[in-house]
């Protein structure tokens, strides 16, 4: 079907949908080289820290390239509208490369101290910054060459390029761990991947420089009719402000969560709450977005036909319903002893919720010592789901393991550690004997229906994604196209989604359930879905041309 699709296209459309899309895989891979290594990084770079603070301001660092991904629209946005597609997505790119390939040579925290995750922070949000101005650039500059009726189609092309990035950064990675012991990999070998990204900045660099303008653009700046202010005009005049919150509200922020939930958010499930070895996890996720990658071309095919809006509004609607069971499947398939161990001897944290806190500590200042708080964050670590209770008075804070029973303490009163040592090895004991595994056992896992069920939450990511760049583009009028539909998009991608690790990865610890952090998701998709029934329109059928605009 996609095939047939890229058949048809000219030569110099298809140069137009291989330059653009080619471009972004890299910049994609550059970008998601940092989640993909955040574990070690956490490490690297957040080593004077505790080290549940440190992987929670590894975590915060990966989502500080999104935090800043609406701020490099509107300024990407803007030179977009104003000097041209090309040059400006030109310029995006070699920030972003650049800013990868430092991070390769950066010196890590016992070298530098501080300064090491003060300059990777800034690295990230000169990414973030970058990123925020090349995925607008890239979707217009195709969307502004395809014929009418088959935007949705060349457009998907765009949508491949950050799974297709994320696969190719898994890709390298698992490539360099195969090729040397592991300590060496988390000593330096890690830095290879990020190095390697000079020389995909170099290829890419020279695809854009053959590119041209887009014809729309170039009509515009020859008739003298391009804005002067896309800044004002795109967010200061409510005629246009109304479209990009309801594209916000309506269309990316229930894409953003369910694109990311069906990617980063499985990967981090199997990895730090199911405790399935890194290397496995990545070749599962790897596999599932395989199969998944074809689908985005397919859905951006189909929404020229029967439209943009019942397909993306119905990804979100499937991811809403069906993410518990997807997400306890996967319990199910990948670590079953872990699940036979919560149903058999379910694990209750006796305690006072007054002294329980919210352990978010990004900047690793808090200091969690009570009782509570050395429970909870015990069996966080340990990715065990627990139930909570009240404490009575005269009773001890406490961890029942079925009917074992392990008492908490104050950490403040633990200056050399012995206490802590004492207690956590107690708990793994009782955890052992109850059937609690310390890891997943490969040998239990059922690779066909793990890479199944990642499959499926891929092809909902595919649903909610593959059409979005068309509508986004056909939303917005030519002459501001860059900067309104540039800010909804990393509005939704860089706010809703980017912090949907963090976010959920709290919930988690404060309830204590393994699946508590998908009401994340899913709350923001049924938003997405009601609010896209009732204000969104089709636009499948709009003309794309500068005049009025």
């Amino acid at each position: 079907m996609a095939q047939a699709a890229s058949q048809r296209m000219t030569r110099e459309e298809r140069r137009v949908v291989f330059a653009s899309s080619l471009g972004t895989v890299f910049e994609w891979y550059d970008f998601y080289l940092y989640g993909s290594l955040a574990a070690i990084i956490s490490v690297q770079f957040f080593s004077g820290v505790n080290p549940t603070a440190a992987f929670i301001f590894a975590l915060l660092a990966f989502a500080a390239g999104f935090a800043v991904r609406p701020f490099g629209a509107i300024v990407f946005g803007r030179l977009g509208d104003l000097v041209g597609r090309k040059y400006t997505f030109l310029v995006t790119i070699l920030i972003m490369g650049l800013a990868t390939f430092i991070v390769g040579l950066l010196p890590n925290y016992e070298t530098i101290g501080v300064a090491a995750p003060a300059i990777l922070i800034l690295l990230r949000l000169a990414q973030g910054l970058a990123i925020g101005g090349e995925y607008g650039g890239a979707a217009i500059y195709v969307a502004e060459h395809a014929p009418h009726g088959k935007r949705g189609a060349y457009t998907s092309w765009i949508q491949t390029t950050a799974t297709l990035g994320l696969f190719m950064s898994l890709l390298v990675i698992l490539a360099c761990r195969l090729s040397m012991p592991k300590e060496d990999f988390e000593s330096w070998g890690w830095r290879i991947p990020f190095l390697l990204s000079i020389f995909l900045l170099g290829i890419s660099v020279w695809i854009r420089l053959k590119l041209n303008e887009s014809p729309l653009f170039r009509k515009m700046k020859e008739e003298g009719t391009l804005s002067k202010s896309p800044i004002r005009e795109s967010f200061g005049e409510w005629g246009n402000l109304k479209i990009v919150l309801i594209a916000l509200i309506g269309l990316t922020a229930g894409q953003a969560v369910v694109w990311y939930t069906g990617q980063f958010y499985a990967l981090f499930f199997l990895t730090q709450v199911l405790k399935v070895e890194a290397q496995t996890a990545n070749i599962l996720i790897g596999l599932g977005l395989l199969l998944g990658v074809p689908f985005f071309v397919v859905f951006g095919m189909l929404s020229d036909r029967i439209g943009r809006k019942p397909i993306i509004l119905a990804g979100c609607l499937l991811a809403a319903l069906t993410y518990f069971p997807l997400f306890a499947g996967l319990t199910h398939y990948a670590n079953p002893a872990l699940e036979a161990a919560q149903a058999r001897s379910p694990v209750t944290v006796i305690a006072d919720p007054a002294t329980c806190s919210f352990q978010f500590n990004p900047v690793g200042t808090a200091s969690f010592t009570t009782p509570c708080d050395v429970a909870k964050s015990a069996l966080a670590q340990r990715g065990v789901s627990y139930d909570n209770r009240r404490l009575a008075p005269g009773e001890e804070t406490r961890i029942m393991v079925g009917e074992a029973q392990i008492l908490s303490f104050d950490a403040s009163d633990d200056a050399g550690g012995v206490r802590r040592a004492a207690f956590n090895a107690e708990l793994s004991a009782a955890l052992a004997a109850a059937g609690y595994p310390a890891a997943a056992n490969p040998d239990e896992i059922n690779h066909p229906m793990v890479v199944l069920i990642l499959f499926i939450l891929v092809l909902y990511a595919t649903m909610v994604y593959g059409p979005i760049a068309a509508m986004l583009v056909e939303l917005f009028p030519t002459r501001i196209r860059y900067t309104s539909m540039s800010l909804p998009y990393h509005l939704g991608n860089g706010w809703f989604g980017g912090f949907l690790p963090t976010v959920s990865f709290a919930i988690v610890a404060a309830t204590g359930n393994l699946y508590s952090g998908l009401w994340y998701p899913i709350a923001i998709a049924a938003m997405t879905f009601v609010v896209g029934m009732i204000f969104v329109p089709e636009t499948k059928d709009r003309e794309l041309h500068p005049e009025g605009s």
